[in-house]
């Protein structure tokens, strides 16, 4: 079962993002901020996909894209937004993400964009 790392600091949005994931059989680890997914990655454990919304406290998603993209080139990144101007500035990490699902999006949306990062 694939395991996933979410990072969302919108308590609800973390909930239900995680359900649907897990709904879909995947394991998901959540955390409330980017500092707190790099210490999950740091722990050394395996995960197939990180999932992260851009703005958050202390590290955001892009700052925590790059980090990733540097130290685990082959973890594919899923980036979420609500924010056309954050948007923007993800598309200009084409080459390191996988894609931005902007906010709101369904439960399927979500889904389909996690496996398809994961698939490759």
């Amino acid at each position: 079962m694939p395991r996933i790392l979410l990072a969302e600091d919108d308590p609800a949005v973390r909930s239900f993002v995680a359900r649907a994931l897990g709904h879909r059989g995947h394991q998901v680890d959540a955390v409330e901020d980017g500092l707190q997914a790099l210490e999950r990655l740091d722990g050394g454990e395996p995960y197939a996909l990180l999932v992260t919304d851009i703005v958050m406290p202390g590290l955001d998603g892009i700052g925590l894209a790059l980090r990733v993209a540097r130290d685990r080139p082959d973890l594919p990144v899923l980036l979420m937004t609500g924010y056309s101007a954050e948007r923007q500035r993800a598309h200009n990490l084409d080459e390191l993400i996988a894609r931005v699902v902007v906010k709101p999006f369904s439960l399927k949306e979500i889904c389909d964009a996690a496996e398809a990062a994961m698939a490759g």
